[in-house]
């Protein structure tokens, strides 16, 4: 199967919603994450979501991509070969209950690469007043897809975070992904997929069984992270990244490794990576910055 980067710029449906208390709190609750600020509606300023929330918002539009695109000769197939390759999300403010949002996703990047093709998309999410919320820019491989030219990529794609150099981490903590945690995710995220439910289906593509989400992974590390630092806070927190390269299998613990912690112009930056039970990374480049409080 082969495809053409000149549907770089395609812009799909503007999609409309509003977030509840109700998703924002079983986010939390699916990670396990019981800080007051996503759960404890009677503090001051109320709850707001965890930072890896949202790739739950923005789920509807990964679903019917093929449908909502503008373009109506994409080869929509091709999307069937897609696995979650790189997630980056900008936060321009922390996401509350009762935020109306309006979001336009546009296909921002097609590359070849040697599995495939890249595609990277685009999801910018405005409130009531027309203001930014967040920006994620989530990266998907469609392997065994053909790239025909040397690719297109629209202004403002992220590149891959520079991993610091090898060096003994900082800290290092264990988060244990339960057996039940992806049918958990699942349900409380909204995000539904079944090779994370289904061992049948799993199976029928070749995996070993149902798979831990990547984004509950990077969900998980980004609560571990904050956790290790007290000097972090959720409101803080401005840019989260990552490439996922490996498979977290339910039943098994993750090892979250703070490589390094640098002072940068809007804040500090943390680089981190998370290892799998046999010892390898099972994401890699992650990224979390946060503001100076």
């Amino acid at each position: 199967m082969q495809i053409s980067s000149k549907y770089t710029g395609t812009k799909l449906k503007p999609y409309k919603t509003t977030i509840t208390q109700r998703q924002t709190t079983n986010y939390a609750a699916a990670l396990g994450d019981a800080l007051p600020c996503y759960l404890d509606d009677s503090r001051e300023g109320g709850v707001i979501a965890h930072p890896v929330f949202p790739v739950a918002v923005t789920w509807p539009l990964c679903t019917n991509m093929g449908g909502d695109l503008e373009a109506t000769d994409f080869p929509k197939e091709a999307l069937l070969m897609q696995v979650h390759h790189t997630e980056h999300i900008r936060l321009h403010k922390p996401l509350t209950p009762g935020l109306d949002l309006t979001i336009y996703g546009v296909v921002a990047a097609m590359l070849p690469h040697r599995a495939g093709t890249r595609i990277i998309m685009r999801y910018e999410a405005m409130d009531a007043d027309g203001e930014p919320v967040f920006t994620e820019h989530i990266g998907g491989m469609l392997r065994g897809v053909e790239c025909q030219d040397q690719g297109a990529s629209l202004e403002g794609v992220p590149k891959d975070f520079d991993s610091p150099k090898e060096q003994a981490p900082l800290q290092t903590g264990e988060v244990f992904a339960s057996e039940v945690l992806p049918y958990i995710y699942d349900g409380c995220s909204d995000i539904v997929f079944p090779i994370h439910t289904s061992p049948a289906f799993a199976a029928s593509v070749g995996l070993p069984g149902i798979i831990v989400q990547g984004t509950a992974t990077l969900a998980l590390s980004i609560s571990k992270l904050l956790e290790m630092d007290a000097q972090a806070a959720p409101e803080n927190i401005l840019e989260i990244g990552c490439r996922f390269s490996g498979m977290v299998l339910p039943g098994s613990t993750i090892t979250v490794r703070l490589l390094d912690k640098k002072a940068a112009e809007n804040g500090m930056n943390y680089y981190f990576d998370v290892l799998g039970e046999a010892g390898k990374p099972v994401l890699r480049k992650g990224l979390m910055v946060c503001k100076n409080q």
